[in-house]
């Protein structure tokens, strides 16, 4: 992030939302072309839940094609000039170490509980939308406990506060997660169908077929809580209450052949098919829906 930011000052804007749990800095990168004033934008962040290292790797690689191709690819052009990206490579910092150093399947933050000896807060129940309601655990030793209360994680609370500050420029909140094969939209805490539904479902049936189109791999897309399961306090539905209008969660390779240690080999496939999906939502973004 660094060396982007240093190599390609023209595109690319680093700065942090806040500190994790731990103290680490929480980064986002801002991408996109300085043209106008007023851009409107979408936010993309990876990583939330710390073992699905598929996440990093595609925020990753959604930067790299991004300043790679915007020279020779008019979509690319058209999205970083007409759009901002904001991008957090990784949300669950704490967690994503931990995974790397102690435990590949740790899940939740590293943030400590002063009356269990339990690590950790389930990062995607802990925001404050019917929180710690259905899907979700009050004991802090399980993997989707909901934390002491809403934005009791630093990690949250940031985004949450960054997400508000712009929630009038934010178009669409992108949230990858894996696995399953899934583009998952709101709600996530109930069955019932958003006001925006046929837009919101066009937007997914397009970019299904786009991913599709690389590889033959298959996505399944509907509302949250009917494709996979109903959970409260998600960020997905978060942004979706706060205005944010296209709000979908990503889940990525595979299907559990791999699972959460998808081999790097797969990296590559799984980012470029994504990268089609995410770019149709784009372009289904800068069209006006009604």
């Amino acid at each position: 992030m660094y060396h982007l930011n240093k190599s390609h000052s023209d595109l690319v804007h680093m700065f942090s939302v806040g500190k994790s749990y731990e103290g680490r800095p929480l980064f986002v990168l801002k991408l996109g072309k300085r043209a106008r004033p007023y851009k409107k934008a979408v936010w993309i962040d990876c990583g939330i839940h710390a073992r699905e290292w598929i996440g990093p790797a595609f925020c990753q690689w959604f930067v790299k094609e991004a300043l790679q191709t915007y020279q020779t690819d008019p979509t690319m052009r058209r999205m970083l000039t007409q759009l901002y990206f904001y991008i957090m490579p990784v949300f669950n910092v704490d967690g994503y170490h931990f995974s790397w150093t102690n435990d590949r399947f740790w899940r939740k933050t590293r943030s400590k509980n002063s009356r269990f000896p339990c690590h950790g807060v389930d990062a995607n129940r802990n925001w404050k939308v019917k929180w710690c309601d259905e899907g979700a655990s009050f004991h802090p030793c399980d993997d989707t406990y909901c934390g002491p209360y809403p934005e009791s994680e630093p990690e949250v609370k940031a985004v949450a506060h960054f997400l508000r500050k712009h929630r009038k420029q934010i178009k669409a909140y992108l949230s990858f997660h894996a696995y399953a094969q899934m583009l998952l939209y709101p709600y996530s805490y109930k069955y019932a169908t958003i006001p925006n539904f046929s837009c919101v479902e066009s937007a997914a049936y397009n970019a299904v077929n786009a991913l599709q189109s690389a590889y033959g791999v298959r996505y399944r897309y509907g509302p949250a809580s009917s494709t996979l399961y109903v959970s409260s306090g998600s960020s997905m539905d978060w942004a979706y209450k706060n205005g944010i209008p296209y709000a979908f969660a990503f889940e990525l390779r595979d299907t559990g052949h791999f699972g959460f240690l998808l081999p790097e080999t797969l990296i590559k496939p799984t980012c470029t098919e994504t990268m089609l999906a995410v770019k149709n939502i784009t372009l289904h973004l800068l069209k006006k829906c009604h």
